[in-house]
């Protein structure tokens, strides 16, 4: 299944990139690892519909645990 944040048409339209869902502590070293490499990282909330069996299995107990990682690369300032 592919989690992505309630905004992510809104963010694909600004250039952000979907990369994964995760929790922590892989969510906070991902996060490292990516503007380590020169991008922006923003991690949103998982969109999960309470009706899907898929969803509430994994998420019902623990909602806000799992995130998603968005990239983009960094704009250079002038």
């Amino acid at each position: 299944m592919e989690l992505k944040s309630p905004k992510d048409k809104e963010l694909q339209a600004r250039d952000w990139r979907r990369k994964f869902s995760t929790a922590e502590p892989r969510l906070s070293e991902a996060k490292a690892e990516y503007e380590e490499l020169g991008f922006e990282v923003l991690i949103e909330p998982v969109d999960c519909n309470p009706d899907n069996p898929e969803c509430t299995a994994c998420l019902a107990e623990n909602p806000g645990q799992v995130k998603v990682i968005y990239t983009r690369p960094k704009e250079d300032l002038p």
